[in-house]
């Protein structure tokens, strides 16, 4: 055992500085990499006149959508002001700042990745590696900026509150991480609008621009001639970058507040248990670390793929956080005093980054171009868009099952290890190189971007191929992002559950009693109801894109023979108005459902809604988004020429089932993580006003 002036070094002010310092080196790196992204060169008037339309669509939709949001957040702010006493009114301030720190993180990211898109279809004039270079930094900004605001938040909220309060395991279970996890209501609440907005933004004008443009009109996807085509650019960024961003951000924030919340509940003396509440800011600075060296690391040979060194960048941010964290984990914690050791937190830490990167590789098998599942659904589209749905529905219900065996095993062997907080930790190491991580998955859409815009400047057949290999690349990397967002959303929502039980004080829950099992069933519901509107969101908006592209081209016929130019700005409104229009409804669901269940039907039944919603959501969540990777990449390999290529029959019934797939893996399917961490933090937040209400 470490003598008392040691474990006095690990007290939580010493490991909140170590993350503000985590915090500080993930947004100087993001603004040296946004600094270096702004001087390379766009020397093309029409890239510059097309990415301007697109940029200025995609800050004018996240204005708006700001804007919408305003009241709600003032709404909830003020809830949570009345319904606390004393100190813990103070959580509506903490919401304040996570809705804040959410929106800034998803907004500035998603402005630097307008802005490198243009910068990449120019640089691909200049091979592959220097393409991936500009596209990647782009990337690298949004996941460095998503962590170290959360990072920043967190710590900035600790260190006032604990310099006010105390830092005692008791004070800081009892009053400090309550307040904090307001913070992580509010991140969670931006979140999920900003997935479903962006979302039905996205995918109106996907649809629109494919059935219409692609299968209709006959035009190649991205021809500058198709009203829509913009308004999809324009999606890709709100949905794909600030959508993605602000899903994460929330993730990284519930893990870290769980897990401390796990730690002063654990049972030990207070310095063990202060230790435990410590170590998770410790790994986060770690993590942030073993990022920036792995972003670094991302180069790839001229005539190799970019996945390569994607892969390359991966790996040794990953080698280098499992290396350290075991280090530090036995420095701080040896032999635990017969409570917990060092080596087995690690041990869960390293297993939930092996988790992690088991379910981005099942994900990448069951979506990825050329394989089995892909296969299939190719070969299905020979005979038309009833076999393609068919096939793809049950690739989606298949890839459902092995990521939900690895889940299991890491909860299993996290529980094994440390208990409840080995889980918690498992969770924690999944999410513990976010940044380069979310560089990977944001590089996706800034890809596909450059691609469109090669397309629509004109630029020279070579251009467009790197552009298509980089984009290729990325659509695997979106999918295997979904995947490693799903895993995180599991782990994270069960560790926010098990915070819940322990603040409302209720040590076991009975599968037999009537309110458990009635919540179990309305829980398993919820993420049905709320895909459902997501989805009906998305048809009706895009019913509206369709009508408009098509009266386009009929009361305009010199767009096809480009004597006249497409009215972009009128599908860029429509989307806007659609996505603003349909996206509070769901929202509203998912937050006020646990406040309901709890003030009406009692804890045990919100207990039962929280295992049914997180048990439902995240097997519904996989399926619809494995179903529409696959889907849109078996499209592409027909596109590439398998299965009798562009403008066959076999193409039409592809399109066709990417066109169902896609609000599947871009809208509902996503949103389903956040909705299931956000009814476990609503839950969370709620729970001091639960304990008073129903006397416990």
């Amino acid at each position: 055992m470490y003598s008392e002036a040691e474990i006095k070094l690990m007290t939580l002010t010493t490991s909140t500085y170590l993350l503000l310092t985590g915090a500080a080196l993930a947004l100087v790196y993001a603004r040296i990499k946004t600094r270096w992204i702004s001087k390379q060169p766009v020397d093309s008037p029409e890239l510059k006149r097309i990415g301007g339309y697109i940029s200025d669509g995609a800050m004018a939709f996240m204005r708006r959508e700001f804007s919408v949001l305003l009241p709600f957040v003032l709404i909830v702010a003020a809830f949570l002001w009345i319904g606390n006493p004393g100190t813990l009114r103070l959580q509506s301030i903490a919401f304040l700042f996570g809705a804040a720190a959410s929106g800034t993180a998803g907004y500035t990211g998603m402005r630097v990745a307008v802005g490198t898109n243009t910068r990449t279809t120019y640089a691909a004039q200049g091979g592959v590696n220097t393409a991936l270079k500009v596209s990647f930094s782009g990337g690298s900004v949004m996941g460095l900026t998503v962590v170290g605001l959360a990072m920043l938040g967190i710590g900035v909220l600790l260190l006032v509150l604990t310099s006010a309060l105390g830092t005692g395991a008791d004070i800081l279970g009892a009053t400090v991480l309550p307040i904090v996890s307001g913070f992580s209501l509010g991140a969670s609440s931006v979140a999920l609008f900003a997935r479903v907005g962006g979302g039905i933004f996205t995918k109106a004008a996907d649809v629109g621009a494919d059935l219409v443009g692609k299968v209709e009109a006959g035009i190649p996807e991205d021809d500058h001639r198709n009203p829509a085509t913009i308004a999809d650019n324009v999606g890709d960024n709100v949905g794909d970058v600030a959508g993605m961003g602000a899903d994460l951000f929330e993730s990284y924030v519930g893990s870290l507040l769980g897990v401390m919340i796990l730690g002063v509940g654990f049972e030990g003396t207070e310095s063990i248990r202060l230790q435990l509440a410590a170590l998770p800011m410790v790994f986060a600075a770690i993590g942030v670390v073993a990022s920036i060296i792995g972003i670094a690391s991302v180069r790839v040979k001229e005539g190799r793929s970019p996945q390569s060194g994607l892969n390359r960048g991966t790996i040794i941010a990953t080698l280098i956080a499992a290396t350290v964290t075991v280090i530090t984990s036995v420095v701080i914690l040896g032999d635990g005093n017969g409570s917990v050791t060092g080596i087995a937190v690690a041990s869960a830490a390293v297993i939930g980054m092996v988790a992690g990167a088991a379910i981005g590789l099942l994900t990448e098998y069951f979506t990825g171009t050329d394989t089995g599942p892909t296969r299939r659904i190719v070969r299905s589209c020979q005979t038309g868009p009833a076999t393609t749905i068919i096939t793809g529905v049950g690739v989606g219900m298949l890839s459902a099952f092995p990521p939900i065996i690895i889940i299991g095993a890491a909860i299993f062997s996290g529980n094994a290890l440390v208990g409840l907080y080995g889980i918690g930790i498992a969770a924690l190491g999944m999410l513990m190189t976010l940044g380069i991580q979310l560089a990977v998955d944001a590089y996706g859409p800034i890809a596909d971007n450059a691609g469109g815009l090669a397309e629509m400047a004109s630029f020279p057949p070579e251009v467009r191929k790197i552009t298509d290999e980089l984009d290729a690349v990325g659509n695997t990397t979106a999918a295997i992002g979904k995947g490693f967002a799903i895993g995180s959303a599991a782990l994270t929502a069960i560790i926010l559950f098990t915070a819940v039980r322990q603040q409302l004080g209720v040590a076991e829950i009975d599968l037999l009693d009537v309110g458990v099992i009635g919540g179990i069933l309305l829980g398993a519901a919820v993420p049905y109801l709320f895909s459902s509107m997501a989805m009906d969101a998305i048809g009706d908006a895009a019913y509206t894109m369709i009508e408009e592209v098509r009266r386009q081209f009929r009361e305009r016929p010199g767009i096809l023979d480009e004597t006249e130019e497409p009215d972009y700005r009128r599908c860029v409104d429509i989307s806007t108005a659609s996505a603003l229009k349909k996206m509070m409804l769901p929202g509203i669901v998912a937050a006020v459902t646990p406040v309901l269940v709890g003030f009406v039907g009692g804890v045990n039944m919100l207990m039962g809604l929280l295992i049914g919603v997180t048990a439902s959501g995240v097997v519904l969540a996989i399926f619809m988004s494995n179903a529409g990777g696959a889907w849109d990449n078996a499209k592409k390999m027909i596109e590439g020429g398998d299965g009798g290529g562009k403008y066959s029959d076999a193409h039409r019934a592809a399109v066709v089932g990417d066109t169902v797939g896609d609000p599947f893996k871009d809208t509902a399917g996503p949103s389903l993580n956040i909705l299931i961490k956000l009814m476990a933090i609503v839950s969370l937040v709620i729970a001091p006003m639960l304990r008073s209400f129903w006397g416990i």
